[in-house]
């Protein structure tokens, strides 16, 4: 299965990260002691990347108006809705304003009984005069070397650089978590934002951020606590999602 329309090229991986790695101390009642302190109130991200497009895997969409899900992105979209409805405590559902971020929340705000909220900090990187080109011709463009290997220092001629798109996305959801502390909620977006999130709670450079895979409907979560970011799940494609309820 091809990783789709973002910048990346790499094959689809799905990685579960445990949700609490099983730390104690030597002395019991020091244990006892911080478990009876509360924890610190945060929030959870579902971030999903939109369901497949008719050009995913071929074209470079970027912000480009019309594109919808194929049929196989709407059975997609239906699938992780019910994964995410299943967790029983979602609370707000955001999106990207592009269409077919919208279209992939439709059916989980229904799910979840909610409506889509639609965020302009969430939409897809701005290629610039590289919006609709296809992906076998940009690659074989000299900066497609910098896109992969230095993509902190690049921006798409007229477009937007990843540095700016990451931190424009980081600014939407320190709103959102900001909103919606001690809450689940969804964040629908795109490819490369979603890697450019994970990169940024990993502690990972921006320069790496391609060796993150986000594959369509894809569940990436992320708990922001005040102590800062954990990554909880990363391209989950098919696991259920139950293991991400508190313990």
């Amino acid at each position: 299965m091809r990783s789709g329309d973002s910048t990346g090229e790499q094959a689809t991986l799905a990685v579960t990260m445990p949700t609490s790695p099983a730390h104690g101390s030597n002395d019991p009642a020091a244990d006892k002691a911080a478990a009876g302190k509360a924890a610190p109130v945060g929030c959870v991200v579902l971030f999903v990347r939109h369901g497949q497009t008719p050009t995913t895997g071929d074209v470079l969409p970027g912000r480009a108006p019309g594109l919808h899900l194929a049929p196989e992105g709407v059975e997609q979209a239906r699938g992780v809705a019910e994964r995410v409805a299943g967790l029983g405590r979602v609370k707000a559902v955001y999106a990207s304003p592009m269409e077919r971020a919208v279209e992939t929340a439709a059916p989980i705000a229904r799910a979840c009984g909610l409506r889509v909220r639609k965020n302009p900090g969430l939409i897809e990187c701005d290629f610039g005069r590289w919006t609709g080109r296809k992906l076998k011709t940009l690659s074989r463009r000299k900066e497609w070397t910098t896109v992969q290997r230095h993509p902190s220092g690049f921006r798409f001629p007229g477009g937007e650089s990843f540095a700016e798109m990451q931190s424009r996305a980081l600014d939407a959801v320190s709103q959102i978590t900001a909103r919606h502390r001690g809450q689940t909620v969804v964040a629908v977006s795109h490819a490369d934002v979603i890697k450019a999130l994970a990169a940024a709670a990993a502690g990972t450079p921006l320069d790496l951020f391609q060796r993150i895979v986000v594959s369509p409907c894809s569940v990436t979560a992320i708990a922001y606590h005040p102590a800062g970011p954990v990554l909880l799940t990363v391209n989950n494609t098919g696991d259920d999602l139950a293991a991400l309820r508190p313990s």
